[in-house]
């Protein structure tokens, strides 16, 4: 077994500077977590807590039920991979693999062996002999990769290992890790800024901002179900649309979104959320995803501002009273006209419209401890900073 606990981990510095504030994570045997927010938000140093790169300055943490605070790293039986691969550049590739074997003085033949088992699975069999300055970005970081692997770790933790490649190599390279996932089957923590790495890569993301975890969950459910404002627009690509100029309405019983003065009536299972949590009519920030939008029908007008035609979809972005608008519009059926200046109505599903209280920023309809338990059993909650 190989699970990570982390219980109320904090990191300060001696500036008194907190960097991370209270992470609970329950990282379950083989699971792929990645550990996505802005730059600065505290998940590079909850890996390197991890990785024993950085003391723990309170909270624990268990590695395979194993007390990890006071291990060395080299004694924690974990492997990390760097954003900027940190091979020896004196070294070959097979040197650069077998390092940390010989460190343990593991048999040669047992190196070159596993050395070979790796480098197969990796693709770079060809590349034993040369140095690191013949290699390309992309077979550098399968090197670091592989250096890793020899070692057979507990837990594999990746800090931003794609971010030095270009947008073709990265795609490529994030395709071979998801492959080589399935082969070593072991835990990761992965930490990216980049979304789409979040989304496509991880079992569950844990979504930080400024030191605190604001959301975990599959992708899918932080895609459906965002918690509050910043999750929902962090996740999903184009973001999504929010309305600032939006109201929640309670008429006759019925909960209405009302959105620049056009009435939704919210869907049954909206209805009952609000009710149940004796939700009282306010402000609110309406949030409609771009793929959410119908064009050519509906209350709402836009002015179109700009149109990209992307083959089987428009991305339109439109101004619709202070709100730039984002819209991904099938072309096939389109009838309207979305050429530049040109006005249109849209509108979108009760069901689809996300609700956020507009002090708190709070979803509405997710935000509770009911499903903030469903979503994160292991935390006690979810700060919001």
């Amino acid at each position: 077994m190989s699970e990570v606990l982390i219980k109320n981990m904090k990191k300060v510095y001696d500036n008194k500077v907190t960097a991370v504030h209270d992470v609970n994570l329950h990282i379950k045997d083989k699971e792929f977590i990645v550990l996505v927010g802005p730059s600065g938000c505290g998940k590079s140093t909850t890996l390197r807590m991890v990785a024993g790169l950085e003391d723990i300055s309170g909270g624990e943490l268990y590695i395979d039920g194993h007390l990890m605070n006071d291990i060395a790293p080299k004694d924690r039986d974990i492997a990390m991979v760097f954003q900027n691969y940190a091979l020896y550049p004196h070294m070959s590739v097979r040197d650069n693999m077998a390092f940390a074997l010989k460190l343990k003085r593991t048999p040669q033949d047992q190196i070159n062996k596993k050395v070979q088992e790796v480098a197969e699975i990796l693709d770079i069999t060809q590349y034993l002999d040369r140095k690191p300055k013949a290699l390309s970005g992309g077979q550098r970081q399968r090197v670091a990769i592989g250096r890793a692997m020899v070692r057979d770790p507990k837990v594999f933790l990746m800090d931003e290992p794609l971010s030095n490649l270009d947008a073709k190599l990265r795609n490529q390279m994030r395709a071979e890790i998801i492959k080589l996932r399935k082969r070593i089957n072991t835990t990761f923590m992965y930490v990216t800024h980049d979304q789409t790495e979040a989304m496509t890569l991880g079992d569950r993301i844990v979504i930080m901002k400024d030191g605190y975890v604001n959301q975990i969950g599959t992708p899918q459910e932080l895609f459906d179900r965002p918690v509050n404002l910043f999750v929902a627009g962090f996740i999903g690509m184009p973001v999504m649309n929010f309305f600032a100029d939006s109201k929640l309405l309670l008429e006759n019983g019925k909960y209405f979104a009302q959105i620049y003065g056009v009435k939704f009536e919210l869907s049954d299972f909206q209805q009952k959320a609000l009710k149940a949590n004796n939700q009282q009519p306010c402000d609110i920030v309406a949030g409609v995803r771009p793929q959410y939008i119908t064009v050519g029908k509906g209350e709402l007008s836009a002015t179109v501002e700009v149109s990209e035609l992307m083959g089987t979809e428009y991305n339109i972005h439109a101004r619709c009273g202070e709100d730039e608008v984002v819209m991904v519009i099938p072309t096939m059926g389109l009838t309207a006209d979305v050429s530049m200046d040109a006005k249109i109505n849209f509108t979108t599903m009760p069901e689809l419209i996300q609700l956020f209280d507009k002090a708190t920023q709070k979803n509405l309809i997710w935000f509770d401890e009911e499903s903030a338990a469903a979503n994160a059993p292991e935390c006690k909650r979810y700060n919001f900073k």
